[in-house]
């Protein structure tokens, strides 16, 4: 492989994330919309097509620099790469947070069946087990809407194959990261931005493939730590905000069918997040971040765990703070968590303000509403306004960048009833 430079140069000068010390700031969850150009080369890369590896990566450092001068000019405080590094080779796509690290691990076999296409599982009291996404349980309780392809619940084109694990996993994506690093730092540079984040998968959504090679699963689970640690490290030591993306940690509970009780799907998660604090050991947690989100598909969402019953659970990840879901209506309501959650006086949260499940850009006074009822709970310099979840192939591009519009209008207004500017 033929990349930039790989020198990252040094870091970018924060020793702790930033807080809402005298406004509020503005972050979001990650994935931005594509230009097409890139998603087309992509496309064709995906497609096997022969590639000047040279060319691409100018292009895709190109994007990169647009993309955070474009958040610069939107208001986003603390700006991400757009996970362009994450290849999405179609408009509509909602899987290259998770896909992209199939090409950095060794070990997967990349030909197996479809991710739809494994049979169902079923769970027993005191034993989990994750069914087939085609059996998840919000699928079998609205099968009409799922089979409906005008059901408003596309999710783009579907891949024909998915990994299995079939050998030792180990990291080999050493050249891909360091060109993702490289690529957002010098549009950090350029645009005269200190702080920026870039998103990783966590090893317990990453992990959810057949296994043919680990005696258990849970071999797999920290096998799949291991490997992704490299990663991990490598964003930190560049100086960015390592985002640790773990859906699974909510939208398992919706692949376990029949239902299992809480206080077993706690257990199975608790594993999750044992895996991930090992991947993370002794790296500086006051540079990590957490987000954790329901699945970002736009479906009824009705088997949704309550964050009531997980939020202990995402708060046993050593972060420094925790991006999740608040402004869509199977969740906004849960603002209330925080009236309890046992937050550390030392952490704070990036609730989501603006939301990617519905195509209504939000007004500013709503947004402004949303962050200030968790400022009032936890203070002001605790809450980091961000989105849902990415945006990036989920809602229009016109849209997208409409909602970051309205998130940065709604904490402006916050701000100036917080500090009278």
């Amino acid at each position: 492989m033929v990349g930039p430079a790989l020198d990252t140069g040094p870091s970018l000068g924060r020793s702790v994330m930033r807080m809402s010390a005298d406004r509020i700031l503005t972050s979001h969850s990650g994935s931005l919309p594509r230009p097409d150009e890139l998603i087309e080369a992509n496309r064709a890369r995906e497609a096997g097509a022969t590639a000047d590896e040279q060319r691409f990566q100018e292009q895709l450092r190109s994007a990169v620099l647009e993309v955070v001068r474009r958040q610069q000019t939107f208001g986003i405080d603390v700006p991400g790469d757009g996970e362009f590094g994450k290849s999405m080779g179609h408009r509509v796509n909602y899987r290259a947070w998770w896909s992209y690290s199939f090409n950095r691990l060794s070990g997967l076999d990349l030909g197996g069946p479809g991710l739809y296409d494994a049979p169902p599982k079923r769970a027993r009291p005191g034993e989990i087990v994750l069914t087939s996404p085609a059996d998840r349980r919000d699928r079998t309780e609205f099968p009409e809407v799922y089979g409906d392809p005008d059901g408003g619940v596309y999710t783009g084109p579907r891949a024909e194959h998915w990994p299995i694990c079939v050998g030792p996993i180990s990291y080999k994506g050493q050249e891909a990261i360091q060109a993702d690093i490289a690529h957002f730092k010098a549009a950090l540079k350029a645009c005269g931005i200190e702080e920026g984040f870039m998103t990783s998968v966590a090893p317990g959504s990453a992990a959810r493939l057949a296994n043919l090679y680990y005696k258990t699963d849970e071999e797999l689970l920290f096998a799949y730590a291991d490997a992704l640690r490299e990663e991990y490290k490598a964003i930190v030591d560049a100086g960015l905000i390592l985002q640790l993306d773990d859906p699974a940690m909510a939208d398992n509970w919706d692949m376990i069918n029949p239902e299992p009780t809480v206080e077993d799907y706690k257990r199975f998660s608790m594993v999750r997040v044992e895996a991930l604090n090992h991947a993370i050991k002794g790296l500086p947690q006051d540079r990590i971040r957490f987000h954790l989100c329901w699945g970002s598909w736009h479906g009824p969402h009705a088997t949704d765990i309550p964050l009531r019953d997980i939020v202990d659970v995402m708060l046993a990840v050593n972060a420094q703070a925790y991006s999740f879901e608040a402004g869509n209506v199977r969740h906004e309501h849960e603002w209330t968590v925080w009236e309890d959650a046992a937050l550390p006086d030392d952490k704070f949260i990036l609730p989501g303000v603006v939301s990617h499940a519905t195509n209504v850009v939000e007004h500013p006074e709503l947004v402004a509403q949303r962050i200030l009822r968790f400022i009032n709970i936890l203070g002001r310099e605790r809450v980091v306004a961000s989105t849902d979840c990415g945006l990036g192939g989920r809602v229009h591009p016109r849209i997208a960048w409409a909602k970051l519009d309205a998130l940065n209008q709604g904490a402006a207004l916050a701000s100036r009833k917080l500090w009278g500017k």
